[in-house]
């Protein structure tokens, strides 16, 4: 780890993304690798939000979908945190984004299963391979189906620095159109829908089950692939206001660059609380303390000591339950304010909360926190393209003459579907019934024609 920091510009500090939205220096992160295990979906969780903040919105679904996933993430007015992962069997229970991923990415490979259904991933080409439409591939994937209705333009993929080649595309697809009547159209399109029902899934996991009501949310779309879906899911959930950032392809690596410094202290605890109990717990405080003056020492070292952000939270349940909740505090600690604070969490997590039963404190976190200093990237401007407007015979719900723009010249008064945006990093579909519009930081506002 400090060789990281030696191989850097003596006035570079270098500092390491983690799993919390937060970043801390190379050393620290040497120290506690497992604080990065996620720092790479927390990362666009932190550039997402930082977008939707620019356009004036707070309550957001971000959707990050690249080649071989895609990442969501609910955020209801704040980035949520979870600390019950598992990463390949393995319990990590340090501070994380609360983030759900789902095998959904522009390689995913379509294939039949044994009753000839159409199936699509978790299986991905990868980039190696790669889907067909890319030269070395064979399988058919996402990227093959958008290639086959027009939807990727093979001129001006990547910017026009790499031709989509549309006959293997169409080869592969020909491998699965059997179960469509040999229609290739159609078996593209199954192939889309049939991972946008995915995806519909894990965005429904994230909020309807959550008690969240999607229609009160914008979804933020980013990714390679995330602005050639987002419209589509937006109409399966009610969802009426799609955001596409200026730099989809990147806007996880932006959001590094935007993150809060930030150190996690915790402690191991087993504090019950009996029903009754409500006055003040002086020992909790003390251990509370503790752990703030460790992190605030933390940030010391590496320099940060003015305009902290203390938060306070802890892992709480109800005796007999065997899961734990992470919940914010206000002090002064009672015993009144924390079960306060869980039976809000419980009823919004699980729909009920019991006053009756006693609490158990397992997990004891402070959070110390200074605001990032940079906003590059977010708000950066997309590359003006030099390929002028066009058309094309692009399949929608039907064939239909499509207008193929450069996203940057997208003018005021916006562009209304069916039209085909386009940019180094991504490609964004505006369908028809939907209009895009310019909004703050050179960012894009899809929603619906009323």
């Amino acid at each position: 780890e400090d060789g990281l920091q030696e191989g850097a510009e003596d006035r570079v500090r270098l500092r390491v993304m983690q799993s919390n939205g937060g970043s801390i220096s190379a050393t620290q992160a040497g120290k506690e690798a497992v604080r990065t295990v996620l720092s790479g979906p927390a990362g666009g969780v932190v550039g997402a939000f930082e977008v939707a903040r620019q356009v004036g919105l707070q309550n957001v679904i971000t959707f990050d979908m690249g080649g071989t996933s895609a990442d969501i993430s609910l955020c209801p007015g704040r980035i949520l945190e979870r600390t019950d992962l598992v990463v390949d069997e393995i319990p990590i229970k340090t501070p994380a984004v609360d983030v759900h991923t789902v095998g959904a990415g522009g390689g995913s490979i379509a294939w039949l299963d044994a009753g000839g259904a159409l199936r699509v991933g978790p299986q991905s080409a990868g980039a190696e391979p790669g889907p067909a439409a890319y030269g070395s591939g064979e399988l058919p994937t996402v990227t093959d189906a958008h290639t086959v209705l027009g939807r990727l333009r093979p001129e001006q993929f990547l910017g026009g620095e790499m031709a989509l080649q549309v006959d293997r595309a169409e080869a592969a697809l020909g491998t699965v159109a059997g179960a469509f009547d040999n229609d290739l159209a159609r078996a593209a399109q199954a192939t889309i829908d049939v991972v946008n029902a995915n995806m519909v899934r894990a965005l429904r996991v994230t909020s309807v089950e959550r008690g969240y009501d999607p229609a009160e949310f914008a979804l933020v779309a980013f990714g390679g692939a995330g602005p050639l879906h987002a419209c589509d899911l937006a109409s399966e959930l009610g969802i009426p206001t799609v955001i596409i950032p200026s730099t989809p392809g990147v806007l996880s690596a932006a959001g590094m660059l935007q993150a809060d410094i930030a150190k996690d202290e915790e402690q191991g605890l087993m504090l019950r609380i009996a029903p009754g109990e409500a006055g003040r717990l002086t020992s909790l405080a003390g251990v509370f303390a503790r752990l703030e003056d460790r992190a605030r020492a933390a940030l010391a070292a590496d320099g940060y000591t003015r305009r902290l952000r203390v938060e306070w939270s802890a892992d709480l349940r109800y005796q007999g339950q065997s899961h734990e909740l992470t919940v914010a505090l206000r002090r002064p600690l009672t015993g009144a304010k924390i079960r306060s604070a869980l039976e809000r969490a419980h009823r919004e997590r699980f729909g009920y909360a019991d006053p009756t039963r006693g609490i158990e404190l397992v997990v004891a976190r402070v959070k110390a926190q200074v605001r990032g200093q940079s906003s590059v990237g977010a708000g950066a401007a997309p590359a003006t393209s030099a390929q002028a407007a066009s058309k094309a015979i692009v399949v929608w719900d039907r064939a239909r003459r499509t207008r193929i723009v450069p996203r940057a010249a997208v003018g005021r008064r916006g562009i209304v579907g069916p039209a085909i945006l386009t940019q180094l990093d991504t490609t964004t579909l505006v369908p028809p019934g939907w209009r895009a519009r310019p909004a703050e930081g050179g960012h894009l506002i899809l929603s619906p024609i009323q």
